[in-house]
């Protein structure tokens, strides 16, 4: 059984200068601790989701410019809840000692109009501790982790889609 690990800082946001809508994960998986950047599993789908609902290529894993062009040039931004916590390996069921990342700037600063959680635990972290301080509801997607093994893309794409698709460029 893995030990608890306190991990800290998390990645930085991701965004250009305005954003419409804010997407946020729980905090960053060993993965995407190791490349610097967010979503960094290779199984993890959230990349070619974005992809497929922006009409972007779908960029190849080590290709962080690419997914950085997908995220900014569709006005969103990406950043996870937690700033630090203990957790265990990967499981966000095990985070505990929560520092949030301070949202309520970011979302006032880029002028964000919406909040999206790539799962249960970010949606679950986000109304704990930012909701109260950010008064926007987030809308609970679907996780892209390839541990949510009962959405494939096409279903992944149809929820994310139905939700995100308002606040995205006409592609």
């Amino acid at each position: 059984m893995a030990e608890y690990t306190h991990v800290g800082p998390g990645l930085p946001p991701l965004h250009g200068a305005r954003a419409s809508a804010l997407i946020l994960g729980s905090f960053p998986s060993p993965k995407s601790r190791e490349q610097g950047f967010f979503y960094g599993h290779p199984q993890n789908r959230f990349w070619p989701l974005m992809a497929a609902l922006t009409g972007a290529p779908v960029p190849d894993r080590q290709d962080i410019e690419a997914k950085k062009r997908i995220i900014v040039q569709n006005g969103l931004a990406l950043w996870d809840v937690i700033e630090s916590c203990d957790i265990k390996g990967a499981s966000d069921a095990s985070i505990r000692n929560v520092r949030p990342n301070d949202l309520d700037s970011l979302i006032r600063t880029l002028g964000v109009r919406a909040v999206f959680c790539n799962g249960a635990a970010s949606a679950r972290l986000y109304a704990r501790y930012a909701r109260p301080i950010t008064g926007i509801e987030a809308v609970g997607l679907p996780s892209t982790s390839p541990a949510n093994a009962a959405f494939g893309l096409d279903r992944l794409r149809a929820q994310w889609g139905a939700a995100l698709g308002p606040w995205l460029p006409t592609v």
